[in-house]
C-alpha cells in the first residue's frame, strides 16, 4: 500500500512538473506569442520585426512620461511600456527601459537636459491634474530617449491633429507608438542612409530657402543639392533614391525633362512642388499686383503621369496671416498680422501613412489640381481644403487693401479641394511615340517604367523655410515667425520621403487603428447597483452554495 501511495504521489507531482518543464523549454527555444485582441494591438508590422532583428547591441529606453498622471496619460504610459516589452520579445538583443522625470533632475543639469530634449522635438506640455480636491498644473514630457553605448536619439509620442479631443489625441498617439519607437531605434542602428537630391538651377529655392528641407532630412538621409545643368545623362541621377523639385521659376528644357522622366522610368521617386503662377509679393502693397501664368516646362510631363496643376490660386477661410508694415510706432517699424486667404492652413487629411496624425499644414499660394487618365497609376489625394474655399483663375489680383473689409463668405462655397496628391504605379514616359531630345541614347530609352512614386503639390512654398524677423536667419520648416505657430510641414516632408522610399517599411505601421470604447455613463449610473450585486455579492453567494453542496455530498458519502 505504501509503495502504491508513493507512486500515486509521484505521479501527482511529477507529471505537472514535467509538463511545466516542457512548456518552459518550448518557450525558451521556440518562442511564440499569440495576440488574442481584436485589433491585434500586440502584433508588430513585419517591417518593424525586421528592424528589431537587425539590432546588434543592447538598447536602453528612457521613458520621460512619469509621475502622477490622469487616466488617459497613464494609458499612454502603459502602452509605451507594453510596446517596449513587445519589441524586446522580437529583438536579437535586450531592450531595457526605465523612467526619468526631467523636472526631478538637479538644477545644474536640468536646463541643459531639457534643451537637449527640445532638439529631438520633445517639448514640455502643461497638464491639469486633480490633487487634494483642487486642480494643479504639471509639466510633462511625452517622449522617450533611446540610446546605445555611443549615441542617443529621442521621439515625441504625443501627437494629434488640430480639433481633436483629448481622448482622440491619446488614442491616435497609442496607435502611432510602434512607428515612433521603431523609427527612433532605426536611426541608431541604420548603417547606410538613402541619398535625397534637391534640384537647383531653374530658379528654385535660394540657398537659405532650402535650409528647412536640409535640416529636416539630414538626420535620416544624405541630402544633396543637384545643379541640373551639370546632369548630362540619366545615370547622373541614379545615386539618389528621391529627388525634390522645389518650385522652379524658369522653364526646364527638353534635355532636363528627359533626364527626369527616365529617372522615374528606372524606378526613381519625384516630389514636384509647382508654382503655376508668377507673382511678386513686394508689389502687393498700394494698388497691388497680378499673378500671371508662366511655363515651367513640366506641365506636359505631369499630364502624362496623370495630374494637371491648374493656372489659379486657392483661397480658404481657414487661413494664415501675412505680416504687413503699418508705419512706425515712435522710431520702430510696426508690423501687423493681415488675414491672408492665400495662405491655406489645411487640417483635413486622408487616412494614409503619410498624413495620419499630422497637425495643420501650411500651403502658401497653392493652385488646384485635377487628375487625368493615366493607365497603371493610382492617384491618392492626401490633404484637402476646408468647407469654405474657392478658386481664383489667372490672372489673380494680389493686394493687401482688398483685405481691409474682410472676405465675403458667400463666395467661399468650394469644399475639399485637393492640395497634395500621391501617384503610384507604372508610369508611361512623356516621350513615348515622340522624338527624343538631341543627344539622348535611344538604346537605353524606356517607354514605361518599373514601380515608382510621384508626389505633387501646386505650390513651391510647401517645404520652404520662413525667416526670423529680428535676426534674419532661416527657421525650421513649419515654424511661423509671426503667428508663433509650428505647422506640420516638417513632419509631412519626413513622412513623405520615408513612404516614397519604403512604402512597405515601418511608415506603413502608422495605419494601425485602435477602437475607443468609452463607457456609457448614463447606463452606468442607471445600472450601478445591479452590476455591483453581480460583481460583488453574486461571486460570494456562489462560493458559499458550492461549499454547502460539496459538504453535503461528502457528508452523505462518508456517512455510508
Amino acid at each position: 500500500m505504501k509503495n502504491r501511495s508513493d507512486i500515486n504521489l509521484l505521479k501527482q507531482i511529477g507529471i505537472p512538473a514535467f509538463l511545466l518543464l516542457m512548456l518552459w523549454l518550448i518557450g525558451k527555444f521556440l518562442p511564440f506569442r499569440i495576440d488574442l485582441t481584436e485589433e491585434k494591438r500586440y502584433s508588430l508590422h513585419p517591417a518593424t520585426v525586421e528592424v528589431l532583428q537587425e539590432i546588434e547591441e543592447p538598447l536602453e529606453v528612457e521613458i520621460l512620461l512619469t509621475g502622477k498622471l490622469p487616466g488617459g496619460m497613464r494609458r499612454l504610459q502603459r502602452s509605451i511600456e507594453e510596446t517596449i516589452r513587445t519589441f524586446n520579445a522580437y529583438s536579437n538583443e535586450k531592450i531595457t527601459f526605465y523612467y526619468q522625470d526631467p523636472m526631478a533632475l538637479p538644477m545644474d543639469i536640468r536646463e541643459d537636459y531639457i534643451v537637449g530634449l527640445a532638439e529631438y522635438g520633445i517639448n514640455p506640455t502643461n497638464l491639469f491634474v486633480t490633487e487634494d480636491g483642487g486642480q494643479k498644473t504639471k509639466l510633462i514630457f511625452p517622449g522617450v530617449v533611446v540610446r546605445n553605448e555611443e549615441f542617443e536619439t529621442g521621439a515625441l509620442v504625443l501627437r494629434g491633429e488640430k480639433g481633436m479631443g483629448p481622448d482622440q489625441i491619446l488614442n491616435q498617439s497609442v496607435e502611432n507608438l510602434e512607428f515612433e519607437l521603431v523609427n527612433a531605434i532605426r536611426k541608431l542602428i541604420r548603417k547606410q542612409q538613402f541619398a535625397v537630391g534637391m534640384l537647383m538651377g531653374n530658379g528654385e529655392m535660394e540657398e537659405d530657402d532650402g535650409f528647412g528641407i536640409i535640416e529636416a532630412l539630414v538626420g535620416d538621409f544624405e541630402v544633396y543639392k543637384i545643379p541640373m545643368e551639370q546632369a548630362q545623362k540619366v545615370e547622373d541621377l541614379d545615386p539618389f533614391a528621391a529627388i525634390i523639385i522645389p518650385g522652379p521659376k524658369e522653364p526646364y528644357d527638353e534635355r532636363e525633362v528627359y533626364i527626369l522622366d527616365q529617372y522615374l522610368m528606372n524606378g526613381g521617386n519625384l516630389i514636384f512642388l509647382i508654382d503655376a503662377l508668377a507673382y511678386d509679393m513686394e508689389q502687393a502693397g498700394g494698388d497691388g499686383t497680378v499673378a500671371m501664368p508662366f511655363d515651367n516646362g513640366l506641365d506636359q510631363m505631369l499630364f502624362r503621369y496623370g495630374i494637371r496643376v491648374n493656372k489659379d490660386f486657392i483661397q480658404d477661410m481657414n487661413f494664415g496671416y501675412h505680416p504687413v508694415m503699418a508705419g512706425n510706432f515712435g522710431d520702430q517699424e510696426q508690423l501687423i498680422p493681415l488675414p491672408w486667404p492665400f495662405y491655406v492652413s489645411a487640417g483635413r487629411k486622408a487616412s494614409h501613412p503619410i498624413t495620419k496624425g499630422l497637425d495643420q499644414v501650411m500651403f502658401r499660394f497653392v493652385s488646384s489640381m485635377d487628375t487625368v487618365k493615366a493607365e497603371g497609376v493610382r492617384k491618392t489625394p492626401l490633404i484637402f481644403t476646408s468647407d469654405f474655399s474657392r478658386k481664383l483663375a489667372a490672372p489673380v489680383r494680389l493686394a493687401f487693401e482688398d483685405m481691409a473689409d474682410g472676405p465675403n463668405l458667400d463666395e467661399f462655397k468650394a469644399q475639399n479641394l485637393p492640395l497634395l496628391y500621391l501617384l503610384e504605379g507604372n508610369f508611361t514616359s512623356v516621350y513615348k511615340n515622340r522624338f527624343l531630345p538631341q543627344g539622348a541614347d535611344q538604346s537605353s530609352f524606356l517607354e514605361s517604367g518599373a514601380e515608382g512614386r510621384v508626389m505633387v503639390a501646386g505650390t513651391g512654398n510647401l517645404f520652404k523655410s520662413q525667416f526670423d524677423f529680428i535676426e534674419g536667419s532661416p527657421l525650421r520648416l513649419g515654424e511661423d515667425p509671426f503667428e508663433n505657430t509650428q505647422f506640420a510641414n516638417r513632419q509631412l516632408l519626413i513622412n513623405s520621403i520615408n513612404y516614397l522610399l519604403e512604402p512597405d517599411g515601418i511608415i506603413s505601421s502608422r495605419t494601425k487603428q485602435f477602437q475607443i470604447r468609452p463607457l456609457n455613463k448614463v447606463k452606468v449610473k442607471e445600472e450601478l447597483q445591479k452590476w455591483q450585486i453581480i460583481n460583488i455579492v453574486f461571486p460570494v453567494v456562489l462560493i458559499i452554495v458550492i461549499g454547502m453542496v460539496w459538504g453535503a455530498i461528502r457528508k452523505r458519502r462518508f456517512s455510508k
